[in-house]
């Protein structure tokens, strides 16, 4: 009795889990179809300047950073939480490993050594605190992270009184910010992608990862099934916190600045970038991946925007139209999914809607 009784709802459960998998896996696929297409019109109004070594390599360096960013990202978004102080938390952990590794001194790699520890520490105080107000006190995400997010620039401002740091050590700025591995490649966006593959075997291929889609898709079901809910909330803010600290490090590098004032959009583009990769905002689906896909769109929009005169500012336009479809789009595809039936927008099926009104 009681078998057949708990085996029925986790079928019913399963199956638009697994309709809405494959459906996060095609919107990647669209998204990089998509970049590939934002990259040759770029290419074709500028073609002498936008497709070249010099160009290219800075795309992938300003999109470094962003991936750190949204890898711990993409689980906090897969439990169904939010995080707004990735930016914040980004400066403050700069601002940190600068102040630790000015005192500490020299220039070599003791020192960054030093800084990284002290950035990584930064990050994840701030990301045990998101998770334990979340997980234990129970305060909306949203809101925890809002907090979050002015309390740590705050900090790093009274810290810095409200003026950049511009004294990182040069192996720093040299061999991480600026360096290159096998030839021409950059070093930051070697630091990243090994990140970004972290990221996919611990989402993919662990205990860890398979937890975090369970409470994402039903936290009580999860709770039911032996998952310590909270426990695993707290570590998954607290990864997501540690990657802005380490974040903050190499943005410390490539800026060879604090830039307190330069993260206002930060979290604003990650999210967009996780949210037009396939990740649902509204938890239990998602990918590296596909974040890493779609954290390249408002980089070569706004890389594009000024090749070909257009004002920067309509990249954050364009993005939070995006996000916007992208999360309306999503909600469409989670009722069809739940109800059964197969995905049919209303705009992209004329096949659809007469088949309906045939069977009307």
């Amino acid at each position: 009795m009681s078998t057949s009784t708990t085996s029925a709802p986790a079928s019913t459960e399963d199956a638009p889990t697994s309709r809405l998998s494959r459906i996060s896996r095609l919107q990647a696929l669209q998204i990089l179809i998509l970049l590939v297409v934002t990259i040759a019109v770029f290419t074709a109004l500028r073609p002498d300047t936008f497709l070249t070594g010099f160009n290219i390599r800075g795309i992938v360096q300003n999109t470094a950073i962003y991936a750190v960013l949204g890898v711990g990202m993409t689980f906090v978004i897969i439990t169904g939480g939010i995080d707004l102080s990735v930016g914040s938390v980004l400066v403050f952990s700069g601002v940190v490993a600068d102040k630790i590794m000015v005192a500490y001194g020299g220039q070599g790699w003791g020192t960054v050594l030093v800084g990284l520890v002290a950035a990584l520490a930064s990050g994840l105080a701030w990301g045990l605190l998101n998770g334990i107000l979340v997980a234990k006190a129970k305060v909306p995400p949203l809101v925890v992270t809002l907090g979050s997010l002015s309390a740590a620039l705050g900090f790093a401002q009274i810290i810095t009184k409200g003026l950049d740091l511009r004294d990182a050590p040069q192996t720093l700025v040299n061999d991480i910010g600026f360096g290159n591995i096998v030839g021409q490649v950059p070093t930051i966006a070697v630091v990243s992608a090994v990140v970004v593959i972290l990221g996919i075997v611990l989402l993919h291929r662990t205990r860890f990862g398979l937890y975090t889609y369970a409470i994402g898709s039903n936290a009580e079901a999860g709770r039911r099934a032996g998952v310590k809910v909270d426990r695993h909330l707290i570590k998954v803010y607290a990864f997501a916190g540690l990657l802005a600290g380490f974040a903050g490090l190499l943005n410390l590098g490539f800026f060879q600045s604090t830039t307190i004032g330069g993260q206002s959009n930060t979290p604003l583009n990650v999210i967009a970038g996780v949210a037009i990769g396939g990740t649902s905002l509204f938890g239990g689906i998602g990918s590296v991946f596909g974040t890493v896909i779609g954290l390249f769109i408002p980089i070569v929009l706004q890389n594009g925007f000024i090749q070909t005169g257009v004002q920067p500012f309509w990249q954050q336009v364009v993005v939070g139209a995006v996000l916007v479809a992208v999360v309306y789009v999503d909600q469409l595809r989670r009722a069809a999914a739940v109800r059964g039936t197969k995905t049919r927008l209303p705009f992209l099926s004329r096949a659809g809607s007469t088949s309906r009104k045939g069977s009307a």
